[in-house]
């Protein structure tokens, strides 16, 4: 298979779930903002739409979407529990999950990352966004992960996102400054999920840490 990725984007939460579940790929690194493979081809080439991330399977096709993806590599490896088995109740609060992050964290986003295209909106855009963040903040009240006590593909997609909020190297290029830093519960969950290897080996392979580097707080 080969994921093609962008480091720092949505596509990092598959990069997570990779190591989670020790499958392999080939990783091609793509500028989302110009369109190119680190080969330097066009990567609309490759994908029309030109947003990341796009897994090609053995076969030549491809799957696209985050969720989706991340959902077919997990099936891959049952073991590992990142997804409830199909059929449970489980399953489906797991998809209620990753369909909220879609529509309300990854979109909720979007005005913040294009600030001068949407002009005004950003004044409402930014506190809906935060009270979204608010309301995922009561849910980790009793709970470890979004699911309860065991890590899912939702939490992967839900860091992955929740490091647009104050990762330094955005602040440097998008005007983006959500502060997350009074919701205790996301806090304590955000450091757990940093702290697992598999996210750690996420983020060196990116560029992004160094094992020297403690524990960040958003």
């Amino acid at each position: 298979m080969k994921l093609y990725h962008a480091p720092g984007s949505c596509s990092h939460s598959i990069c997570i779930v990779l190591h989670e579940t020790g499958l392999h790929t080939q990783t091609i690194k793509v500028d989302a903002r110009k369109h190119l493979v680190e080969d330097g081809t066009s990567y609309l080439d490759v994908a029309p739409l030109g947003y990341v991330p796009l897994l090609q399977l053995d076969d030549g096709t491809f799957l696209r979407e985050g969720p989706v993806i991340a959902q077919y590599l997990a099936d891959q490896r049952p073991e590992t529990e990142l997804t409830p088995a199909h059929g449970t109740m489980d399953r489906y609060r797991l998809l209620e999950w990753l369909n909220f992050l879609t529509s309300e964290i990854h979109k909720g986003f979007i005005p913040l990352l294009y600030a001068v295209a949407a002009g005004k909106y950003v004044d409402t855009a930014r506190p809906k966004l935060e009270s979204r963040y608010q309301w995922i903040d009561r849910q980790l009240a009793d709970k470890s992960f979004l699911m309860g006590e065991r890590f899912t593909i939702a939490d992967a997609y839900l860091f992955a996102l929740t490091r647009w909020g104050k990762a330094s190297w955005m602040q440097s290029v998008y005007n983006v400054n959500i502060d997350l830093s009074a919701h205790r519960h996301l806090q304590s969950w955000y450091e757990r999920v940093w702290s697992r290897p598999a996210v750690q080996q996420a983020l060196e392979a990116d560029g992004f840490i160094t094992s020297a580097m403690p524990s960040p707080r958003i």
